[in-house]
């Protein structure tokens, strides 16, 4: 048993989401961590396909209503809330009409990246540890899941490093298969330094593909977690030869899987 306030920033999550390897990670993770005496909390995006009605999403007045400027335009935060009764677990949805409102996740109906999920990432990352501020509440570990969540290391490192809610914060990263083909917006790496991000490696973002996310990505990190046997190759190598320590992949059904982790975040700290 730990005693870690864990900060979960997710792609997707089940049942919100349909179930795949990802999203039912996030789910049962979130809730074997809360259960063996960590402090939970979990975010991620409400895309407009999620049914609030009957996930019964609500909107937490509290924390909404800030606005964020990405790219020198203002974009609405809004923040809500729902509970997985059989989890005992509460999810904090970060929304926008502009980012979120369309019925799809990632791509449109013909398979093709939204032009704007850069945007939607640097959003979904600010809008994270902007609510975990107002909120009072100051994580030892943040863990990311999923290539959309990229953003919320290079924040924490260079945007709010001295911000006392981040303080001494251990950032784990990790790694699925959720290869998306080609680049995205190379417009990111300007998004990324219009928050006032100075760093050479930048740099890499000149050609935004999943490798090169992740290759500037994992340098942010204290550790990185191999969640899916089919991480992909070129991304599995630039995480073992980083140094950074790592948690090998293994199947969730092995007995002890979820200690692992318990384990893995007690020897970042």
């Amino acid at each position: 048993m730990s005693n870690n306030r864990i900060l979960y920033v997710c792609q997707e999550i089940a049942p919100y989401l349909p179930e795949n390897e990802e999203s039912l990670l996030c789910r049962t993770l979130s809730q074997a961590m809360q259960e063996r005496g960590n402090e939970v909390r979990t975010f991620m995006p409400r895309y407009g396909c999620i049914n609030e009605r009957r996930n019964q999403l609500h909107e937490v007045i509290r924390l909404s209503g800030m606005n964020l400027i990405i790219d020198d335009n203002d974009h609405q935060l809004i923040i809500k809330v729902a509970s997985i009764p059989s989890a005992r677990i509460q999810i904090y949805f970060i929304d926008n009409d502009d980012y979120f409102a369309r019925k799809a996740v990632m791509t449109d109906a013909d398979g093709n990246q939204f032009a704007d999920n850069d945007e939607r990432m640097v959003f979904f990352a600010r809008g994270v540890l902007e609510t975990v501020k107002k909120l009072h509440w100051s994580p030892t570990i943040v863990h990311c899941h999923g290539w959309f969540s990229a953003i919320a290391p290079i924040y924490l490192k260079k945007v709010f490093n001295d911000d006392p809610v981040f303080k001494n914060v251990k950032i784990v990263v990790s790694l699925y298969d959720d290869k998306f083909p080609g680049s995205l917006n190379p417009n990111l790496r300007h998004s990324i330094a219009g928050e006032g991000v100075k760093d050479k490696n930048l740099s890499i973002l000149d050609d935004p593909s999943y490798e090169n996310l992740y290759r500037f990505v994992i340098g942010y990190a204290d550790g990185v977690a191999i969640a899916s046997e089919g991480v992909d190759a070129a991304v599995l190598d630039i995480a073992r030869n980083s140094g950074k320590p790592l948690l090998e992949y293994r199947s969730p059904k092995e007995e002890g899987f979820f200690d692992n982790y318990d384990r893995f975040y007690e020897e970042l700290r």
